[in-house]
């Protein structure tokens, strides 16, 4: 039987308007940062604050920083908030540092999830960590949210913990977790938080905000969009919820959990979508339909606050994400693409929502006033680079949509694609007083592009820095279809177009295509066509991607259980580390150290034929000398163990190997201590 909807359906085109009432600021002036010390608190003449914000992350004050655009967004809106940034989460005594938090904890891993930030696709620990000074490692725990909303129930009993972010968006019901290879609960249940705020949470945090100061309980706070809860066990869920499949049925049955997927995916718009509830035994975890999109004027506010767009003053090392996004402008949010291993549609939301001209022309200016800033904008975009003011031209229409992409399998004839607002911002930006480039470095939607041959042409001629990153991400039609991409001819199209631009400019430029290895549906025949392609196109990438199942993606779901989870039918899995290393190899089949692991792979596939001289082989018929010497140091280094990952100030955990004549160690059958085992043996069958 069909459940009804929310009781109060949106209008089609209804944006939130929390954000309308904070102060409309002229000039991005250059104000003090929000305080990570008692002595900076007392400094505003504070005795206490009414939020704590803990982050995974050190604290960049800049517009592209989660902490930073919630922290200004709290402080516009009246409240006192300090930062706690990568605190030691083995004891509770950086929660305590500015007395109990008159409101709520706010809680967040970071801009990542941490066990993306902390490992890589094969399961090996990551050499740095890119927002962390210094880029170390080793200044968050694995599942930070857990870790950071414990301590914080220890810090001050009763206080709310409201936790958000990228990590707790992606987990707020039953999720397939890749590093521990197995289905988890809701982050809900393991942290204890109060409440999850999922997706972009300004307008929800504003809400929280008021509402818990105006004496409303957390219990009360159900009731918001954007929120995930769990209830007690003889609490009854909302009566117009989405039933899923329960934790225990998707712990146990694939087929349930690509069910689960197919439901939750098909209720993220957020105009129809209805809330949903997950059984874990007997305790229930409801997700309420997601926030509603910003409105232009929303945007605006948000990116006006007097963001000081620098790091801490305390914090004496780069960090290696701010030296990205120092010079970067966020023009838009939100992505239409669908992509099925991206997370940024479930987070950020399908609907995009843009600034307007004058607020980005606005940043650009209190850039330039920057005595730091060198006269080149770093990157002008978003989630994707040219997606600025595109929308459904039909909002009755968008409003009963679930189509999982505006893009996919063919663009939708109802969507709004004129390139014309963001060639004019363009123009505008590259025209600014103090502005010397303006370089696009956000992906770039090659099909949408090659739709206004005038955005090619100022793209190319005025926005690339002789280099420009483009992601095809494969060749294979059946892989394409699975990630939800176009075809391999928009990337071919978009490169001659490209290339004539270039040509007519008088530009020598490159493009650079991103590739992923060992997505679902790619298996060894589709690798070896991405092979064959990028030998015959001439590239040779310097970095490959390999899939990362991140939690909730329709891809990771795909990996999990072998089926699509909206059509059922098989789809090929890369899961062992072995086939995963063969797939990442072919896509750099140039490289020496790769040429065994490739002619194993073409050898696998009966392709023979790639093995030798000829012009179309991948690979010569005989290793080279430097293959030979390359598979000697990587064996000679996993005998040493250097293999294994130490973390700076930790215990050392490296297991050497050693010889079987190494003293003290090992089996020898001549030594008394093996004769006593055999005795000891002999005597234990009596």
């Amino acid at each position: 039987m069909e459940l009804p909807i929310l009781e109060n359906p949106p209008a089609p085109g209804q944006t939130a308007d929390n954000l309308l009432s904070l102060p409309v600021i002229e000039s991005q002036a250059t104000t003090l940062p929000l305080p990570m010390s008692v002595e900076e608190m007392e400094a505003r003449g504070w005795d206490a604050v009414d939020i704590v914000f803990v982050t995974g992350d050190a604290y960049v004050d800049h517009p592209s920083m989660a902490m930073a655009i919630l922290g200004r967004v709290l402080e516009a809106a009246g409240y006192r908030v300090a930062i706690v940034s990568q605190p030691d989460w083995r004891n509770c005594d950086a929660w305590r540092r500015f007395g109990r938090p008159r409101l709520f904890f706010a809680i967040s891993a970071g801009n990542m999830d941490s066990m993306i930030n902390h490992y890589t696709a094969n399961r090996k620990v990551r050499n740095n960590d890119a927002y962390s000074p210094g880029g170390r490692i080793g200044l968050r725990p694995d599942r930070a949210t857990l870790a950071y909303c414990q301590r914080a129930r220890e810090a001050y009993k009763g206080v709310p913990v409201i936790a958000g972010g990228v990590e707790a968006s992606l987990r707020r019901l039953a999720h397939y977790d890749y590093w521990s290879d197995k289905v988890r609960r809701s982050i809900l249940l393991n942290s204890k938080a109060d409440l999850v705020v999922f997706g972009m949470g300004e307008d929800s945090i504003i809400d929280i905000a008021r509402r818990l100061d105006a004496g409303e309980s957390v219990k009360d706070l159900r009731d918001l969009r954007g929120v995930a809860y769990a209830m007690g066990a003889s609490e009854t869920p909302p009566a117009d919820a989405l039933t899923l499949p329960t934790f225990e049925t998707v712990l146990t049955d694939k087929m349930a959990f690509a069910e689960a997927t197919k439901i939750i995916h098909n209720e993220t718009n957020p105009y129809n979508a209805r809330r949903l509830v997950q059984y874990h035994d007997r305790q229930a975890v409801v997700c309420n339909p997601p926030p509603l999109p910003l409105s232009q004027e929303s945007m605006d506010r948000i990116y006006s606050l007097p963001y000081t767009r620098k790091p801490h003053p305390t914090y004496t090392e780069p960090i290696p994400a701010n030296e990205m996004i120092k010079d970067s402008v966020t023009i838009m949010r939100g992505c239409f693409g669908g992509c099925t291993f991206c997370s940024i549609t479930t987070h950020q939301g399908r609907i995009v929502q843009s600034r307007s001209k004058s607020s980005v022309l606005s940043e650009i200016k209190s850039m330039t006033n920057d005595a730091d800033f060198k006269g080149v904008v770093s990157d002008i975009g978003g989630p994707t680079a040219n997606m600025y003011e595109m929308k459904c031209v039909r909002p009755e229409v968008e409003a009963i949509c679930r189509r999982q992409s505006c893009i996919h399998p063919k663009i939708c004839k109802l969507l709004g694609t004129d390139h014309g607002p963001l060639v004019e911002l363009m123009k505008d930006v590259r025209e600014s007083p103090g502005v010397r480039k303006v370089l696009v470095a956000s992906g770039i939607r090659m099909d949408l592009a090659r739709r206004s041959p005038e955005y090619m042409r100022d793209l190319v001629k005025h926005h690339v820095g002789g280099h420009l990153k483009v992601a095809p991400e494969h060749t294979d039609p059946h892989v394409l279809d699975k990630m939800r991409k176009p075809s391999n001819d928009d990337f071919e199209k978009f490169t001659e177009v490209f290339k004539e631009e270039s040509a007519k400019a008088g530009k020598k430029q490159y493009i650079v295509p991103y590739f992923i290895a060992s997505h679902p549906g790619s298996d060894l025949d589709a690798m070896i066509h991405l092979a064959v392609f990028l030998k015959q196109s001439g590239y040779r990438p310097d970095q490959v991607q390999d899939f990362i199942p991140a939690p909730f993606d329709v891809a990771t779901a795909m990996f999990y259980t072998g089926v699509d989870p909206f059509t059922k039918k098989p789809v090929h899995i890369a899961k062992h580390l072995r086939d995963r290393k063969l797939q990442r190899a072919l896509m750099q089949f140039f490289k020496p150290e790769n040429y065994f692991e490739v002619r194993k792979a073409l050898e696998q596939a009966g392709r023979k034929d790639l093995i030798g001289g000829g012009c179309d082989a991948l690979i010569p018929a005989s290793p080279p000398a430097a293959a030979i010497k390359a598979r000697r140091e990587s064996a000679n280094a996993r005998f040493r163990g250097e293999y294994v990952h130490e973390i700076e100030g930790g215990e050392k955990k490296t297991r050497q190997r050693k010889s079987r004549n190494s003293p003290g160690t090992g089996y020898r059958p001549k030594s008394k201590t093996t004769g006593q085992r055999k005795r000891n043996k002999n005597n234990n069958r009596d």
